[in-house]
């Protein structure tokens, strides 16, 4: 997916709409459409409802908050749609069969033993991977069946409810959808930037005390997650193979795993001559894997690929050897600039899918 339908409109119109249609002010400004999004599908039920004089119209407005509430990304809306379909008619044909059994064996004792074991069945597959359906399937029999004693035709005017409120909230849900490439480049940016500050502290010999460290890595660690959990969505928005995505998580964790260890194995406060050495011999290698940490932030958020191009640069070697306490301090910088190197080839080759 590398094209999007606001490409094609006329200029003006799309200088007008750029608030709404820049990727970053989506991003960032995701919640505030979310409920404005919300906010006018409730309108658009409660007018429906009310304007077509629906009986029990306010189970469709129940209904819109029950399904659009939570922030879904565009990649998982057809499967959200899908099971969203699935569970309303299961707990609709349930709710039907119970409103009906309750008619026939007017034993209300039985009718909630009944309830009660199916609300159960559906609590227990709610734990796995169809606990949507289950959830919504519970939730739906109980609005169209209350408990047992509702007419035949109150359960059906509920049930086309439920269903127009489905109809509604999913109309809602791809209007300005949050598309999780972006939060995906967004949150890899920051990463790729806090990667260079840390980068930027160890090599300047910024002294921080241990807390300060261990909060930034963990903020890091935190971004390395919430990017995790992002790429199947990523992976159905776009033409980027989850390997491909693996490799370039990959490639972040390895960078940051190294930033640990060059934070670990600086030279001691008194060792002057290794400090002079790392200042000297290492600052064209220091800068070098800076710029092109901060280099492909900036082409991930400004949607700027040229910033990835270049030919691949080695990390120079310095001329004199090391000091034997810097060994490890010189391998694990050569070894950091490759994988950011590395790093950005695989943004530059995927360029055109995430770049949208």
């Amino acid at each position: 997916m590398t094209t999007l339908p606001h490409t094609r409109l006329p200029p003006l119109i799309r200088h007008a709409l750029r608030p709404l249609l820049d990727p970053y002010r989506r991003y960032r400004h995701a919640k505030l459409i979310h409920a404005a999004r919300v906010a006018l599908a409730i309108l658009v039920s409660i007018g429906l409802s009310t304007g077509l004089r629906i009986p029990h119209g306010e189970w469709s407005t129940i209904t819109v908050l029950i399904v659009v509430g939570g922030l879904q990304h565009h990649g998982n809306i057809r499967k959200k749609a899908a099971e969203r379909a699935l569970g309303t008619s299961i707990g609709a044909l349930a709710g039907l069969l119970l409103i009906l059994l309750h008619s026939a064996v007017h034993a209300p004792l039985a009718i909630y033993a009944v309830m009660a074991i199916a609300c159960g069945v559906c609590a227990y597959h709610a734990i796995g991977k169809a606990g949507y359906i289950a959830l919504l399937s519970a939730i739906t029999m109980v609005i169209v069946a209350g408990h047992g004693d509702n007419e035949i035709v109150d359960g059906l005017w509920r049930a086309v409810n439920v269903l127009v409120g489905i109809a509604i909230a999913l109309a809602f849900s791809f209007a300005l959808p949050l598309y999780a490439t972006y939060s995906w480049r967004y949150k890899l940016a920051d990463a790729l930037r806090a990667c260079a500050a840390v980068h930027a502290r160890i090599a300047g010999d910024r002294q921080v005390s241990d807390e300060a460290h261990l909060k930034e890595m963990a903020a890091l660690s935190a971004l390395l997650v919430q990017l995790r959990s992002l790429m199947p969505s990523v992976s159905k928005e776009c033409e980027i193979s989850m390997q491909q995505l693996e490799a370039i998580q990959r490639n972040l964790r390895l960078c940051i795993s190294y930033l640990e260890i060059l934070a670990s194995v600086r030279p001691a406060r008194d060792d002057t001559a290794a400090r002079d050495y790392l200042r000297v011999a290492m600052k064209a290698t220091d800068l070098n894997i800076r710029d092109r940490l901060v280099g492909a932030s900036r082409a991930l958020k400004f949607g700027t690929p040229s910033r990835l191009g270049g030919a691949r640069r080695r990390p120079d070697v310095p001329h004199d050897a090391p000091p034997p306490q810097l060994s490890g301090y010189v391998s694990i910088s050569a070894k950091l600039a490759g994988e950011v190197d590395q790093l950005r080839e695989r943004l530059l080759d995927t360029a055109r899918s995430w770049n949208i």
